[in-house]
């Protein structure tokens, strides 16, 4: 049969896809066939580090291949998640971060990644019972809304610290700014550590941090809990109420976290690292490690993880665009 130019043009190109689906496919077949990488964006020592451990512990003896946790921080969480935005996606390279994922885009004009497109969501792993407003205790207030009242009798002279652009620190009380029409002085910090010992120290008025951390400042008397950020109270500190409770009916921001692919990942795989996780988010020992990490397991489908994504990343979005507008 004589074919034209253009048709055995056609054959080979198809040919080629042919060879690429069989690659591809027989690639999930075997997978993994090596090693996995565990990328954390942030420091070792972290809830973001000790969950990725524990999964890579878990997916090691699923698997029977080994899991290693690789801990790349820098830039707020930047230089890890832009690692794997680069990486083949090929299920070999795994992000796990927090909501920062969707929040540091939203504050940072340079960010080399886009949040959403860049990456593959396989599933949320869990999240927290949201932040603990501290107080320093020689601050004279008991409840959130003797804060905001202090707040408006002297604009402008409480402080507040926060631990980078968008992080779980800083958006509580960017949120309660803008809820309440108060203004406070904004004190940035590179860390948590630093935020917390100027607090303790007086320097700073107010903080925002999560509860585990929280729990022991609060029952020895140095810090004054106001109000935790979640939906519910949280049972480590049963008599604090929630913002809900304070005067914020809508008020419910949690941290949260993930766990991603490279984009462009084989449904075979995502579907695979899916399953397996959220089958070791709900054995006993990690039920118990996350309760006292003050998490709750999730293991959502990559399907909600992804709508779950998409409209927090307008959410933090419309946060960030409202804080302009106020500082202008």
């Amino acid at each position: 049969m004589d074919l034209s130019g253009r048709s055995r043009r056609y054959l080979v190109i198809a040919a080629l896809v042919l060879a690429l689906f069989t690659h591809t496919a027989r690639a999930a077949t075997d997978y993994p066939a090596r090693v996995i990488h565990i990328i954390v964006p942030s420091p070792a020592g972290g809830p973001p580090d000790q969950i990725a451990r524990m999964i890579a512990t878990k997916l090691t003896t699923t698997f029977g291949q080994s899991v290693i946790v690789e801990n790349r921080p820098g830039a707020g969480g930047m230089v890890g998640t832009a690692h794997v935005a680069k990486m083949p996606p090929d299920g070999y390279t795994v992000l796990i971060t927090t909501a920062s994922h969707t929040l540091i885009p939203a504050f940072t004009s340079n960010t080399p990644y886009d949040a959403v497109k860049d990456f593959t969501p396989i599933t949320m792993l869990a999240e927290n019972y949201g932040q603990v407003l501290l107080v320093r205790p020689s601050l004279p207030v008991k409840t959130v809304q003797e804060l905001v009242e202090l707040a408006r009798r002297e604009p402008g002279k409480l402080s507040y610290g926060q631990a980078g652009l968008g992080t779980a620190s800083h958006i509580p009380a960017e949120v309660i700014l803008a809820a309440a029409n108060i203004k406070m002085l904004e004190v940035p910090y590179k860390g948590t550590s630093e935020a917390m010992t100027d607090l303790l120290g007086g320097r700073i008025d107010m903080f925002f941090i999560g509860t585990q951390i929280a729990l022991p400042f609060v029952q020895d008397g140095r810090l004054r809990a106001l109000a935790v950020t979640g939906r519910d109270r949280w049972k480590g500190m049963p008599e604090v109420p929630t913002l809900r409770e304070s005067g914020f009916p809508d008020f419910n921001v949690v941290n949260w976290f993930g766990a991603w692919l490279p984009a462009g990942a084989p449904p075979e795989i995502v579907t695979r690292l899916q399953r397996e996780i959220a089958r070791a988010l709900q054995e006993p020992d990690m039920l118990g490690a996350f309760d006292n990490l003050g998490l709750r397991a999730v293991g959502s489908s990559p399907q909600d993880f992804a709508r779950f994504v998409a409209k927090d990343a307008i959410r933090a979005q419309e946060i960030a665009s409202g804080m302009q507008g106020r500082k202008k």
